[in-house]
């Protein structure tokens, strides 16, 4: 299996201050989730940032507007974990899978490092009787961890345990700050769609050159610029 289908990502948040805000959060509405033929049971959520700004709105689509709600002025514990990350976020939610319950194998869109876009995990409530499984292969999350997948691999999700399993989603965009800290962590970072890398780079250079015409030069110096020559 190709280790860039996941990462652990070198963060781990104190399930103490997760279970604090997460209490208050229980006080609130939670939405049924939107894909009703992908789970039987129960799977919940409830939006800490919505297109909408109303913790009701569960919906997270790449490409739209997100804006903070009302609940995540209510948790400070989350905030700061949103403020870690130093990069573009969308959606973000809390998503509770009902003790007993079945998240269907499915796939998720866009949900890829490799299409500019990375969903993060970070296990609130969990249990060793809860299996969830990418590409058929169990991811070992603990409370506390965060976690990057790529979700548009089919997963699901098998809560066999006695206690009602909760994720902090986290939807947001690549940036300079993500491609550095995937590379830090090992992880072969993708050129985004229409980029080149440095591979083809050093080609195009080669091939500029070759044609020695000035009117050239500029671009030249700057794919030399891109790769550090």
């Amino acid at each position: 299996m190709s280790h860039t289908n996941f990462l652990q990502l070198p963060f781990l948040f104190s399930p103490e201050a997760l279970l604090q805000d997460l209490h208050h959060c229980l006080s609130q509405p939670w939405s049924p989730h939107f894909h009703q033929e992908n789970y039987s049971g129960e799977w919940s959520s409830i939006s800490l940032r919505s297109a909408s700004g109303n913790s009701g709105d569960i919906l997270s689509h790449a490409g739209q507007t997100f804006q903070n709600t009302a609940l995540l002025q209510h948790t400070p514990y989350f905030s700061y974990i949103l403020d870690c990350f130093k990069c573009p976020l969308e959606g973000v939610r809390l998503l509770q899978l009902k003790s007993g319950s079945t998240i269907k194998p499915h796939k998720d869109i866009a949900a890829s490092y490799e299409e500019g876009n990375l969903r993060i995990h970070v296990p609130v409530i969990t249990h060793p009787d809860v299996l969830f499984l990418l590409d058929g292969e169990k991811l070992p999350m603990q409370a506390g961890e965060c976690w990057y997948a790529n979700f548009n691999l089919t997963h699901e999700v098998i809560n066999n345990s006695p206690v009602d399993r909760v994720h902090l989603v986290i939807d947001a965009l690549r940036n300079e700050w993500t491609d550095e800290l995937f590379e830090k962590e090992g992880f072969p970072v993708p050129p985004l769609p229409g980029q080149l890398d440095n591979t083809t780079k050093l080609q195009v250079i080669a091939e500029l050159e070759r044609q020695q015409n000035p009117a050239l030069q500029e671009l030249i110096n700057q794919l030399k610029a891109e790769i550090g020559l």
